[in-house]
């Protein structure tokens, strides 16, 4: 298996020789309380199963398909509630930005900086989050082949990131649908750079439903198994207490009671891909 970097966030790393690490968390911030009750719920699952967590949630899903769609509270009151998180769990934080202008901002609270897959080519954005300092997390595009993430990867490089993270979330497959191609793991590996699997998102039907999003979240569990046993740093999935309830992306996410059941899943298929014999 190729070597990549280390790459931190917070307290986690991600890289060779280090555990698979995971990042999880609701799509968007619903309100501070319920993000903060589900951080401490998804806290102690991954305390009892021992594996690396960031914990993830968005201050705004600024590409929702109807404008009706909820988008979350805003940049303000988002980072106030993620500050409250990181505050009570002590938790590393992740969480996504749309404009260069909010790059700043969420620095002073966030660990890692996420670039939406839509925006992974925006030279202005990925510049803007790389000179924060922090680790930032680009989700490649769903029209970009692994290879091309090089670019990507020296706009952010030659900008001054502190680490890159490179996520696969589905690409493109005619209309209203994803793909996952299990050998663009490894390929974007290539790159030197951890890779995460983002599995819910690779989920997706795209343009589907009428005006909110739709997936096939029954395939979370072998989908993530697949990815691990490709050989990826981390795994990302979105977890909800209640998915028919939650405000953005409910089709796809993962049931808070199936998680601990597939972490220990997922880091058993983990040791035996990185077992010597």
């Amino acid at each position: 298996m190729v070597r990549v970097q280390e790459v931190r966030a917070g307290t986690v790393t991600f890289g060779t020789g280090h555990p698979l690490g995971f990042i999880l968390g609701p799509c968007v911030i619903e309100s501070a309380a319920h993000v903060l009750d589900l951080a401490l719920e998804i806290q102690a699952i991954a305390t009892r199963t021992g594996v690396p967590l960031v914990f993830k949630a968005s201050f705004d899903k600024a590409n929702r398909t109807s404008l009706g769609s909820f988008r979350g509270p805003g940049l303000t009151e988002g980072l106030k509630a993620l500050a409250a998180v990181k505050a009570r769990t002590g938790l590393p934080i992740l969480t996504d930005i749309h404009e260069a202008s909010q790059a700043a901002p969420v620095a002073e609270v966030a660990d890692v900086l996420q670039i939406p897959a839509f925006l992974s080519r925006q030279t202005d954005l990925l510049v803007a989050a790389a000179k924060t300092g922090r680790t930032v997390n680009v989700k490649k595009a769903q029209f970009l082949a692994p290879k091309d993430m090089r670019h990507v990867v020296t706009k952010l490089v030659e900008s001054g990131a502190a680490g890159v993270l490179l996520t696969e979330r589905g690409s493109s497959f005619g209309y209203n649908n994803l793909v996952v191609d299990m050998r663009g793991l490894p390929m974007m590996r290539e790159l030197g750079h951890p890779v995460v699997f983002d599995v819910t998102h690779s989920l997706q039907l795209p343009g589907a439903g009428d005006g909110v999003t739709i997936g096939l979240a029954q395939y979370i569990a072998p989908l993530a198994r697949a990815g691990v046993a490709a050989g990826v740093d981390g795994v990302f999935m979105e977890v909800h207490e209640d998915p028919p309830r939650a405000k953005s992306d409910a089709a796809n996410a993962l049931a808070l009671a199936a998680l601990e059941p597939l972490l220990r899943q997922l880091v058993a298929v983990d040791r035996v891909v990185k077992s010597d014999g």
